[in-house]
């Protein structure tokens, strides 16, 4: 007879639910099934979180642990890895406590009430004691419910119970999975930022250009669903899952890459793949000399369209591949313009507008940028880095009307016309660009969003609604989101729905992470004292006042006064109410 050894240990009892049931109704099948569980599952679980089985009965296992949360962990497990299984179902207890091995047995307190918890546990349950759950940290101890007070068999003590349950577990993970975007009705794609890697900064214009442009292209595609380059490249820098990637986008195939530029050559890496699975669908490498980069990217789109929806790879394809222009120089110039005209700042407003005009002194029938330079000076009203207002936005529609000439098939264009359209006052003008937009790119975010805003102040509120959720949900990480927002919230508050309204204006200001965007904190404030919440608008006015000392009534004024139409008549007395000073 052995010495018997004694010691303190986390004790995990586990057996086969129905075990005798099982073997009656079919001994082989259920063998072959246990054996299958053994070799591929539970033993290689306990092996990864240091286990050492002690104990092996027909119908389960006695498994001692030195660590209390590799116990946890480990049943938590191989239970979800059972939650499917047609035959097997397990049952658990663990608890903490002394334990003697003799004779190649196990005995004691830790076996006693592990085996008494493994009892009343449910198939697929893990039952633990108050003594594990007290040496659990705060998320795993939030992972188990109840609590209750149970006098077990043979113990002299009552035990606090807790329970985990796989298919609560699975429930939650399935309550998630449908918070996540739903994926569109169409083959839907995300292209992730290209990764510059050159190690030259000053190139990152150019891998985000590749990107910008198989986005562009791929949105020529009706019957694709393609997320705003906004919204993508908010992981540009980030340790990139494709799996979170598909389900925060709501798009079912990613397309992620690369480019290193050395001297006159350039060699860029693609590869698609679905999002739900992390499969590689198509990956390819393009080592070509600079003056050929265009005819790189027609093969990139043609190679992406084929791979995801290769019925359409036929005679639609060249219809729908928007061809970039023919010189290097002007496509570099225009990445590099539109580099600065995301800054949105009076700066980068001052550098972009030249790098436009120079665009189009290389390759004037590049309508892109003239679309881009009436966009930027349409920015430089309603933001206020500009106040001449009269003379931006007469300029403004003087280069829209050259880009809508140049290419009248491209939504860019229509687009950028119809915000200065609509910013200058003629609001038909602007919804009929809009419109026409929308029909060239049903994925052009900006364009349902523009089409919105001008149904919008032209007085289309339910209309407005629609279009611009459509845009909220064409980009729904994108950058700009607070703009929708803002005039989603003005639309509500023009049909007197005022929950929906402060949800959505709370959320423009929460979102707007531009410095020098003032605007949806000035429509909240303006709601408020309309809603009579005066002390509330003072509050944020004077936040407001402490980042803008330079803001007043008067510089409000010195923009066109249609940034301010979406408002109701007298915003001005109620800013002033608020606290904004007139000068």
């Amino acid at each position: 007879m052995s010495t018997p050894t004694r010691k303190l240990a986390a004790i995990l009892a586990a057996d086969v639910v129905g075990y005798s049931r099982l073997m009656g109704e079919d001994q082989a099948r259920t063998l072959d099934a246990l054996r299958q569980l053994r070799k591929e599952l539970f033993e290689p679980v306990v092996e990864e979180f240091r286990g050492n089985v002690v104990k092996r009965m027909g119908d389960g296992w006695i498994v001692e642990f030195a660590s209390v949360s590799d116990a946890v962990d480990c049943a938590m497990r191989f239970q979800l890895g059972l939650a499917d299984h047609e035959i097997i179902r397990l049952r658990t207890g663990i608890h903490i406590g002394e334990v003697v091995f003799e004779d190649e047995d196990v005995f004691g307190e830790g076996v006693n009430v592990a085996a008494r918890l493994e009892e009343l546990a449910e198939p697929g349950e893990v039952l633990i004691s108050d003594t594990v759950h007290n040496s659990l940290d705060e998320k795993s101890v939030r992972q188990f419910s109840d609590g209750d007070s149970q006098d077990l068999k043979n113990i002299a003590r009552p035990v606090q119970v807790w329970r985990w349950s796989s298919a609560g577990t699975q429930q939650a993970i399935q309550a998630e999975t449908e918070e996540a975007l739903s994926l569109s009705d169409k083959p839907s794609i995300a292209v992730l930022p290209f990764e510059n890697m050159s190690g030259d900064p000053e190139q990152e214009y150019f891998s985000d250009g590749i990107a910008e442009d198989i986005i562009t292209a791929l949105s020529k595609f009706r019957w694709f669903f393609v997320t705003a380059r906004n919204s993508t490249f908010t992981y540009k820098g980030a340790a990139i899952d494709i799996k979170q990637v598909g389900r925060e986008l709501g798009v079912r195939y990613v397309l992620e890459g690369s480019v290193r530029k050395a001297g006159s050559r350039i060699r860029i890496t693609a590869q698609l793949i679905e999002a739900a699975t992390g499969n590689h669908i198509w990956a390819e490498r393009y080592d070509r000399q600079l003056d050929d980069i265009f005819d790189l990217q027609d093969e990139m789109q043609q190679a992406i369209v084929a791979a995801v929806e290769p019925e359409m790879a036929g005679a639609e394809m060249d219809r729908a591949v928007k061809k970039a222009p023919q010189m290097l120089d002007a496509w570099d110039l225009f990445q590099q313009a539109n580099w600065h005209f995301n800054q949105r700042s009076l700066e980068a407003t001052d550098f972009a507008e030249p790098l436009y005009e120079k665009v189009v002194a290389l390759d004037p029938s590049f309508a892109p940028a003239y679309a881009m330079h009436a966009w930027l000076l349409h920015n430089a009203v309603v933001y206020g880095f500009r106040t001449d207002t009269e003379v931006q936005l007469g300029k403004g529609l003087e280069i829209g009307r050259t880009g809508v000439l140049k290419d009248d098939r491209d939504a860019l264009t229509h687009f950028a016309l119809g915000r200065v359209m609509t910013m200058a006052g003629d609001l038909t003008g602007g919804i009929r660009e809009q419109r026409l937009a929308v029909q060239l790119n049903p994925n052009f975010s900006f364009a349902a969003w523009g089409l919105g805003e001008a149904l919008g102040r032209a007085g289309h509120h339910q209309e407005a609604l629609e279009t611009i959720e459509v845009a909220l949900r064409l980009s729904p990480r994108d950058t700009l989101r607070f703009l929708f927002l803002r005039f989603k919230g003005h639309n509500h508050d023009a049909l007197g729905q005022t929950g929906a309204a402060e949800a959505a204006y709370r959320e423009a200001v929460a979102l707007n992470h531009h410095v020098s965007i003032v605007t949806p904190n000035i429509t909240l404030i303006d709601f408020l004292v309309r809603r009579g919440r005066q002390e509330e608008a003072r509050a944020l006015m004077s936040d407001l006042a402490g980042a803008h000392p330079e803001l007043s009534i008067a510089a409000l004024r010195s923009r066109s006064q249609h940034v301010w139409s979406a408002f109701q008549e007298g915003w001005g007395d109620r800013l002033v109410s608020a606290g904004l000073p007139e000068e």
